[in-house]
């Protein structure tokens, strides 16, 4: 049995995040598993759980959201980077991974439900490329500590 994720476009979280009915933390939930790199912003209304301690918050996160119906991991880029990583002595949690840990915790403590769980393509990074402009789509925006991630992707400010 897989317990990987399956990625879904920007649009998708973008429709839930736009329609005024339904309510963060209680209709869906963004769950971003970036470290440092949360400051500077994030989407709204997203659950920072940094990668170093997702592991450990692991059941504390499903018993939280467990009557969420649907929930969305990312991280900076939600690749799965960490095998690059892993080979320098890091060992790093990122969206699809974290969805994928999320996914085998309820299962093993036996926890049955219709929760829809998936991983935002592209993690913050595309999201925040495309959607900087829109004031309502990042909240906690630093432009400045963001700066550089623009410059990475070669697009103007």
């Amino acid at each position: 049995m897989s317990y990987a994720a399956p990625l879904v476009k920007d649009t998708e979280l973008l429709k839930l995040i736009k329609d005024k009915t339904k309510v963060p933390k209680k209709d869906y939930v963004v769950i971003d598993v970036r470290d440092h790199d949360f400051t500077g912003g994030n989407i709204p209304g997203a659950v920072n759980i940094p990668s170093r301690v997702f592991v450990d918050n692991v059941h504390k996160t499903i018993e939280d959201y467990k009557d969420v119906p649907q929930v969305y991991f990312h991280c900076a880029l939600s690749q799965s980077r960490a095998d690059n990583i892993s080979k320098l002595g890091l060992f790093m949690i990122t969206g699809p991974k974290a969805a994928r840990i999320y996914n085998e915790s309820k299962n093993l403590h036996g926890i049955k439900s219709d929760q829809k769980v998936a991983v935002l393509q592209g993690g913050f990074e595309q999201w925040y490329i495309k959607h900087r402009k829109d004031s309502s789509l990042i909240e906690n925006h630093d432009p400045e500590a963001l700066k550089g991630l623009l410059f990475e992707y070669g697009v103007e400010e």
